[in-house]
């Protein structure tokens, strides 16, 4: 496990209109029409959206060559104008750059920088680094729009309600508990260990993920986190979407299976059912989620059946 380097957390000013904020590709390349789309939603919360010199290059399925995309984010870390950084989309190709950051830029001037699943290397990368806080999602779809913008411009914190139709609400071990809370997509997570991943001691894990191939994957990577003893001091665990897995079993074992044998004995809280990460769904058809704060105060109550961020 790498030490942190600072004790408490780096937070910023909350954006006001007339703000800049730029939008960057550290991972694969997007579709412009997305861009276009959200730079619009942007703009209508009264900032200013500028992109970033490599938005739309393509380097096989990543957005150009490393250095290109380590440049664009850089540069909206050491430029005072910009105030937060929005990732056009996940993918692949954030953690070849991750430990390449200035982080002394980002100790001078910290600003959140929003995005998951394979932006969850960055986001560990910087916390383990400078202790920033980040913002876990996306602006696309209404209630990730509204959490975001609600975390980004309000002073006020987002609350999670779990739906109990969500497949990881089979997941439940009652308990209230506090912790900065950490984590993001479990791949990334667990790729980091060995390669940077920072302590989890006391703070409450976030997780999500989404189908690619079997239960297998699963298993293996929450056993590597917990032989690397990363689960050992949780506060408590928060078990975002894992998409894909519903009506999956392998020889009469299921994704809850799996969980539930790894996570109940560890003895602490945990909250299923949330509705933050891969493919989550919206009132309105259209892909939703909500966005939440990592490196921030958190609880989680099983009870009430929330998670409060930020």
């Amino acid at each position: 496990m790498m030490i942190e380097r600072d004790e408490s957390s780096r937070t910023w000013p909350r954006l006001q209109r007339g703000d800049t904020v730029r939008i960057v590709s550290p991972a694969s390349f997007p579709d412009e029409a997305d861009v276009a789309a959200l730079q619009v939603e942007l703009e209508s919360w009264g900032l200013s959206v500028e992109r970033g010199a490599h938005v739309f290059d393509q380097w096989g399925y990543m957005a150009g060559r490393d250095l290109d995309r380590l440049d664009d984010l850089n540069a909206a870390f050491r430029d005072s104008r910009v105030r937060a950084i929005f990732t056009s989309r996940g993918g692949a190709g954030a953690y070849r750059i991750a430990e390449e950051i200035d982080f002394e830029a980002v100790r001078r001037d910290p600003k959140p920088l929003i995005g998951f699943s394979d932006i969850s290397y960055l986001q560990m990368a910087l916390w383990r680094e400078c202790r920033l806080v980040t913002i876990h999602g996306a602006a696309d779809g209404e209630e990730a729009t509204a959490s975001v913008r609600q975390l980004l411009m309000e002073d006020t914190p987002v609350t999670v309600t779990r739906d109990p139709q969500a497949y990881t609400a089979k997941i439940h071990v009652e308990g209230r508990a506090t912790g900065l809370l950490i984590g993001g997509n479990l791949s990334s997570i667990t790729h980091m260990v060995g390669a940077g991943l920072p302590s989890l001691d006391g703070g409450i894990l976030l997780l999500e993920d989404k189908r690619d191939i079997g239960l297998g994957r699963i298993d293996r990577q929450i056993t590597q986190l917990k032989r690397a003893g990363a689960l050992d001091n949780l506060a408590g665990l928060a078990l975002g979407l894992f998409t894909g897995f519903d009506d999956y079993e392998d020889r009469g074992w299921a994704l809850v299976d799996v969980l539930k044998d790894h996570l109940e004995p560890l003895g602490i809280p945990v909250l299923g059912g949330l509705k933050i990460g891969h493919n989550g769904i919206g009132a309105d058809g259209r892909p939703d989620q909500t966005c939440v704060k990592l490196g921030a105060p958190a609880t989680i109550d099983t009870a009430a059946g929330t998670l409060t961020s930020g």
